[in-house]
């Protein structure tokens, strides 16, 4: 394993860009915002929306920073050289992807068109709730209200596994994000606004609105997430052991 150097303040990419180091950190570079965010749940658990950014240390106003990748820091999210203590794996498990048109099945609509590809999938739960899911109201969204409702939970996929478009030559219909990059509490890392994503091999992820990055070190899908934070219970606090 390479030796692991610290982003350096005196980079100062000119687009923003996450890069995936060889079993290392992802080093974020650019004009983008580091952030902080929750999903607030009601009283059941069931996810209603994302709290309001909370801002943290980062290249804002240019220059690099490292974010954990291993799940192991001290000082989450930002990255502590443990994956090399460690001896951190971040090998790239995920399998190529291609664009999300050619993996999506459509889930019909009335005056839209719902598209899912489940692979994306990381339990943000959006997309259900005690009552019903996407999948039990798209039949019924010839009502307008109903219609609604769906357009609502999926526009909170943060992983974008739930689109919808408004015709079939139309494009996705997605939601306006900021460009930032969110460390999700005791979850993943959420890229919003189209941040492009360069792989450890240099190839380069098929650049999307929302995409969602394993920092628990758990995933199968590396360097996406596929949940695994929620199945080995990933918490923001110090790393449990040395």
């Amino acid at each position: 394993m390479d030796e692991y150097s610290p982003a350096s303040s005196d980079e100062s990419p000119v687009e923003p860009r996450v890069t995936v180091t060889p079993d290392g950190p992802y080093r974020v570079g650019g004009p983008v915002a580091v952030t902080r965010k929750a999903v607030v749940t009601s009283a059941d658990g069931e996810s209603l929306a994302w709290s309001s950014p909370h801002p943290l240390p980062g290249p804002q106003g240019g220059g690099t920073v490292d974010l954990c990748r291993c799940g192991q820091s001290a000082n989450k999210p930002f990255c502590d050289g443990s994956h090399q203590r460690l001896g951190f794996d971040g090998s790239e498990s995920a399998e190529p992807e291609g664009p999300y048109d050619e993996n999506a099945r459509s889930l019909g609509g009335s005056g839209f068109e719902v598209r899912d590809y489940q692979k994306l999938c990381i339990g943000a739960a959006f997309c259900e709730n005690r009552a019903t899911s996407v999948w039990d109201l798209v039949p019924a969204t010839e009502n307008p209200v109903v219609r609604g409702l769906v357009m609502s939970m999926v526009d909170h996929c943060p992983s974008g596994r739930l689109t919808y478009r408004l015709g079939p030559d139309q494009p996705d219909n997605e939601p306006d994000l900021p460009v930032e990059i969110a460390a999700v509490t005791d979850g993943p890392l959420w890229l919003t606004g189209s941040v492009p994503v360069t792989l450890a091999d240099g190839s380069e992820l098929p650049t999307r609105n929302r995409v969602v990055l394993c920092r628990c070190g758990h995933s199968r899908n590396k360097p996406l997430c596929d949940g695994s934070h929620i199945r080995v219970d990933f918490r923001d606090g110090p790393a449990a052991s040395a």
